[in-house]
């Protein structure tokens, strides 16, 4: 298994290791639902070094990036961040990512670790362009800090004004007497924050300043489970279970991220612009239940007579709401926000309702 800068910090925590798409990740420290509410209410940390990283450089960088991504990379700014996904030329979808924009001619993309080898290979057979391509994603370090309380934490570690990064953008600068930090106003959780980049060589140095800076806010390390669990109360997607190579973005409500403009020529844009006018016979659904239980990935989802019409892609007991909420494809006649569905529990029907995401609302 490979393992990241953090790895022995890990264990020292007292994280429990496991198998994570080939990384040896702690999936817990204090529990999940004490590390959900860490990040609601306070301070926690992610170690998220086993995401991918890639730069597409050179005169042709933009160019690439736009035929590979659904979003519009002409419309971003130096510093700005960009959510998309790869389309595979059949619909589906190879992975979703980050898009940063770094500078004129150079962008970094921000891939899932379960999906690196796949993304890269991708890459490289569609750069029919002559861009530049580095795969750097065993090089660099990656540390999630969010929160409440992570810019008041982090603040402490910088000169610059964390206050002044707006939502998905980013600097690159000193950081615990570190230089070349990537700090950027991204996140999984909803609860506000930044991720750092940095060289592995940095990582303990960076890792211990921003502990001993959190301390006054009870600041925890964060593992895999809890970081699922934030993430599926915001409504976000998790490639291998929201979306795949068999999903289109239209189906799972990325709409938003798909972006039809006439200098915007990405794979797949006639077949999606088709499904975008004309609908599509599925929908990606959030639901929240009625009735007590927990839904779980591949569950059933059923109309009162027990008839299928769709299936749990991703599901868990709200440690906010207190109640089991999952999201899960859905025939597009039970789609609509507040339509009565069932899930098949242990051949029970469980009522529960079709709810528009977030589940949870942080303001």
């Amino acid at each position: 298994m490979k393992k990241t800068s953090f790895n022995q910090l890990h264990k020292d925590a007292g994280g429990k290791m496991v198998d994570f798409v080939g990384f040896e990740m702690p999936v817990e420290f204090s529990g999940i639902k004490d590390e959900h509410l860490t990040v609601r209410k306070g301070v926690g940390v992610f170690d998220v070094s086993h995401m991918g990283e890639f730069w597409v450089k050179g005169p042709n960088a933009a160019k690439l990036v736009q035929k590979l991504t659904t979003n519009d990379v002409s419309k971003l700014s130096k510093g700005q961040a960009q959510y998309t996904c790869f389309p595979n030329g059949k619909g589906g979808i190879v992975d979703d990512l980050l898009v940063y924009y770094y500078e004129p001619e150079k962008y970094m993309l921000v891939v899932n670790a379960s999906n690196i080898e796949k993304d890269w290979k991708w890459l490289v057979s569609q750069n029919s362009v002559g861009a530049e391509l580095e795969n750097a994603s065993d090089d660099i370090s990656q540390l999630a800090i969010q929160g409440p309380k992570a810019t008041t934490t982090l603040q402490k570690l910088t000169k610059i004004n964390l206050n002044e990064i707006p939502y998905y953008t980013f600097v690159t600068d000193q950081f615990a007497g570190v230089d070349d930090v990537i700090i950027s106003a991204t996140g999984y959780t909803g609860s506000g924050g930044f991720e750092l980049y940095f060289r592995n060589e940095h990582a303990e140095k960076i890792y211990k300043a921003i502990f001993e800076a959190g301390q006054e806010f009870g600041i925890k390390p964060i593992g895999l489970g809890a970081r699922d669990t934030l993430r599926l109360e915001m409504g976000f997607c998790l490639y291998g279970n929201d979306i795949d190579d068999t999903t289109s973005p239209i189906e799972a409500g990325l709409g938003w991220i798909t972006k039809f403009n006439d200098n915007n020529d990405f794979i797949d844009k006639d077949l999606l612009l088709v499904q975008k006018s004309e609908g599509v016979t599925r929908k990606l659904r959030g639901f929240e239940m009625i009735d007590r239980g927990i839904p779980r990935h591949d569950y059933e989802l059923a109309d009162k007579d027990g008839h299928v019409i769709g299936k749990v892609t991703s599901g868990t007991q709200s440690p906010m709401l207190n109640k089991g909420i999952g999201m899960g494809y859905l025939d597009k006649e039970y789609s609509a926000f507040g339509t009565e569905i069932y899930v098949k529990i242990r051949n029970r029907l469980l009522k529960a309702k079709v709810v528009k995401v977030p589940f949870v609302s942080l303001l």
